[in-house]
């Protein structure tokens, strides 16, 4: 483990806008989500979406960031050393040569996406939903949007080396 993939993470931040245009189009889930959202076009229509854009695409980075911990075992070993490779034991060494590429792939790194999405996302959304009184079928197109999201997500920033 020789730090981040910063490439892998851009890309990886991409990813919710690029499956949002798709997921939330009329012709997917936006009509029923504007419904369950109580969300009016004029509603969509105000605020700077430059703004929504790029602060989106920030916070997207820091996701894919936190993603990468997620899908890649190697980065526990990693930091147990703090990041300093200076500082690692003999056993650090021995420990990557063995296991340095174990898992890291890009199925198993969409599998990590939809773990995280299930049981992270999911009870967020749900939790908040309930509160908010939205209805489960709101609940639901939210948690699958997040669900494929950081499954793409998680496959590129494992499986890209």
């Amino acid at each position: 483990m020789e730090g981040f993939n910063y490439l892998a993470i851009f890309v990886a931040a991409l990813v919710p806008i690029f499956i949002g245009f798709i997921w939330y189009n009329p012709k997917v889930f936006g009509t029923a989500w504007m419904r369950e959202a109580e969300m009016t076009e004029a509603k969509m229509k105000s605020g700077n979406m430059l703004v929504i854009f790029v602060i989106t695409l920030i916070l997207s980075f820091i996701l894919a960031f936190f993603v990468q911990t997620l899908t890649i075992h190697q980065t526990g070993a990693y930091s147990l050393m703090g990041g300093d490779p200076a500082l690692a034991k003999p056993s650090y060494e021995a420990f990557m040569r063995d296991y340095r590429d174990a898992f890291r792939t890009f199925q198993h790194g969409a599998l990590h996406g939809v773990l995280a999405g299930l049981f992270l996302f999911f009870p967020v959304i749900a939790i908040n939903g309930l509160f908010e009184r939205k209805s489960w079928k709101y609940i639901l197109m939210n948690s699958g949007y997040w669900v494929i999201s950081l499954a793409a997500m998680g496959a590129i920033v494992c499986g890209w080396r």
